[in-house]
């Protein structure tokens, strides 16, 4: 088997199946099979009482997948009927040769006619893994009977609709409740518009041995639970770094708050803040933990550069004249930073390589700094963060269902965690403020996003135990210290 964690496209996936069937001697016909097993396992492991099963066949062979697993189906004495999106024979013999193994066995076929048959699960096996298309015409209408029955659907390999490489829905899709992948796990499956149709995942290797995967670079890598070191008990607060968080221009005051309290529930041994006079009593009251200090001009900020080990830099930093005169002091200070929110809003006007930095774009702000739309970024998140990273020379997070982290000459990495009750204000200057104290600790920028990543939605994860809709990011933070527990070891 590939490494656990590693994800790859599709091309990726074809030289594979080519190489087992030249280096071990797997054919085609053993690698069909093999899948359309799996796949019959895993549906009676998932829905064991399912006695009606309808197995929707196209005609490539994702189509032939879904023959084998109707055989076994039906050899397991289960009610099965195969429904062809039209009175078309499967287009590949190999499609064709298991589609007639079924026929033989008296397996039922139907056509579909706009509506379906009474099941207790549906298959999907219309599209494989090499379609980038989104349904059309009559195929178009049959995801749309299959979504609007609302049961549940084991999708093979993909859901109809989305693309495996990319993550991206160009229109309609199949919404599954489980979807297996063969061979390896795919790239697509973990970020973007695809995470609201593949529901749970698992993976089968089909038995492929490792050595077929020898040379080939995986498109991106899950995120893994980071290992962390436990403190000594001869610990003191220089130790464990110093942030410094600087935003909260006039009447935006509680972004900055927010990243302060993040940084020290992360664990930073001192945070500072450059902010606003008026937020400094309120930050006092709501945080005297933190250094709140009030900074008005660049003068008044570079003593406090000096002292700091990070930055954390953009939360209501706003983009006028005090925002930008700090952006430029921060930016020239030669510190490991995060840049998010308004800084990333300014750094769109003045580009410029930061080697040291990690910025957090969501994907609006990553269109900007891009100079296009959002709807390419979530087109194809991958290529969208390769291309951020390339063009600052620094480490990128591109935010969103499935955040990326990229960097140049680095496997992009994905996190298979976080929940949409996330999808809140506040959100991204906890993030900042986590980044900040693992770049302070002396993490270096691709290791500091990575395990700053996945603290965050592993802590959304578990305040979203108390229900996602109404989580706050101040409940997030609160989570913070028994999931960094999680990883120290």
């Amino acid at each position: 088997m590939p490494r656990p964690f590693a994800l790859y496209i599709s091309t990726a996936l074809r030289e594979v199946e080519k190489r087992a069937m030249g280096v071990a001697g797997i054919d085609e016909d053993s690698l069909m099979r093999r899948a359309g097993q799996a796949a019959w396992r895993q549906l009676l492991h998932t829905w064991p009482q399912a006695q009606r099963i309808l197995v929707l066949c196209g005609p490539g062979n994702n189509g032939g997948d879904g023959w084998v697993l109707a055989q076994h189906a039906l050899d397991a004495g289960r009610q099965v009927r195969v429904l062809m999106p039209a009175d078309e024979l499967p287009r590949t013999p190999l499609a064709q040769k298991m589609a007639d193994a079924y026929r033989k066995a008296g397996g039922a076929v139907d056509v579909f006619d706009g509506g379906l048959p009474d099941a207790d699960v549906i298959v999907d096996a219309l599209f494989g893994i090499g379609c980038h298309r989104a349904p059309v015409g009559r195929m178009a209408l049959f995801v749309d009977a299959v979504n609007a029955s609302l049961l549940p659907v084991l999708a093979l390999d993909v859901p109809s609709g989305v693309d495996a490489d990319t993550g991206h829905v160009p229109g309609m899709a199949i919404n599954a409740m489980h979807t297996i992948q063969f061979i390896a796990a795919h790239a697509g499956l973990a970020t973007g518009a695809a995470l609201d149709h593949v529901g749970s995942l698992s993976l089968s290797g089909l038995d492929v041995p490792d050595e077929c995967f020898d040379g080939l670079d995986a498109a991106a890598e899950a995120l893994a639970r980071p290992e962390l070191t436990p403190r000594l008990r001869d610990s003191h607060k220089g130790r464990h770094g110093h942030v410094l968080a600087i935003g909260g221009d006039h009447g935006m005051g509680g972004a900055i708050i927010l990243t302060s309290q993040a940084a020290l529930r992360a664990g930073a041994g001192l945070v500072s803040v450059a902010t606003r006079s008026e937020h400094v009593p309120v930050l006092m009251a709501r945080r005297p933990e933190a250094m709140a200090h009030a900074v008005e001009d660049a003068a008044s900020l570079d003593a406090l550069l000096r002292r700091a080990d990070a930055l954390a830099l953009g939360p209501g930093l706003g983009q006028a004249d005090w925002g930008r005169v700090l952006f430029d002091a921060a930016t020239c200070a030669d510190k490991p930073s995060v840049i998010d929110a308004d800084a990333l809003n300014i750094l769109v006007d003045s580009p410029r390589p930061l080697p040291a930095a990690v910025l957090t774009p969501h994907p609006g702000e990553a269109a900007r700094l891009l100079g296009t739309d959002k709807n390419t970024v979530q087109s194809d998140r991958y290529t969208a963060a390769r291309q951020l990273a390339d063009k600052f020379d620094c480490v990128v997070v591109l935010k969103g269902a499935g955040s990326l982290i990229a960097a140049p000459g680095r496997t992009t990495r994905v996190c298979m965690l976080g929940n949409p009750g996330m999808a809140g204000g506040g959100m991204g200057d906890a993030l900042t403020g986590i980044i900040a104290t693992l770049l302070a600790q002396g993490h270096a920028p691709f290791d500091a996003a990575s395990i700053g990543v996945w603290l965050h939605a592993r802590a959304g994860d578990r305040a979203a135990e108390r229900g996602e809709i109404g989580m706050l990011a101040s409940d997030l933070i609160a989570e913070l210290p028994a999931t960094i527990a999680e990883c120290t070891a």
